[in-house]
């Protein structure tokens, strides 16, 4: 009976370890580990593009994969992340109703990781990658 009731623990420490952690991958910039993750409490994944046009877009999936299209209308395809700490808490700078993040990517084809900007305009419901790609996202946490 003891050992069923100590399986049955460990299940349970187990399930729902696995399920409350955030995953969090350490990157290395210019010989500084950093942490990234693809969960900020926000929909990030998505298919980002410039107000009013159909290309050149950013295409970021839940498992921080994507592609991003260059000026040119080539595609690469990218590993992806939102800086965090070593926990997955999402370090950002708040603003008058917008929250800015520093976004990680690298291509597949490099070993070298490139940074830009993401932020988060509340009032107006969007969310802008690289200063001109934006997505409308709708706000489930409101209460």
């Amino acid at each position: 009976m003891k050992s069923l009731h100590l399986l049955l623990t460990t299940l349970f420490f187990v399930a729902s370890h696995s399920y409350s952690q955030v995953h969090v991958d350490q990157i290395t910039y210019n010989g500084k580990d950093r942490y990234i993750t693809t969960t900020i409490g926000y929909p990030v994944p998505g298919t980002y593009a410039p107000t009013g046009l159909k290309e050149p877009i950013t295409v970021l999936n839940p498992d921080g994969t994507g592609v991003i299209q260059a000026n040119d209308l080539s595609k690469m395809k990218i590993n992806w992340g939102i800086e965090c700490t070593e926990e997955g808490t999402p370090v950002f700078k708040e603003g008058f109703n917008s929250a800015s993040y520093t976004f990680w990517y690298r291509t597949n084809d490099s070993n070298a990781w490139n940074y830009s900007q993401f932020s988060i305009h509340f009032a107006k419901k969007k969310m802008f990658l690289m200063g001109e790609r934006v997505k409308e996202y709708e706000d489930y946490n409101v209460q």
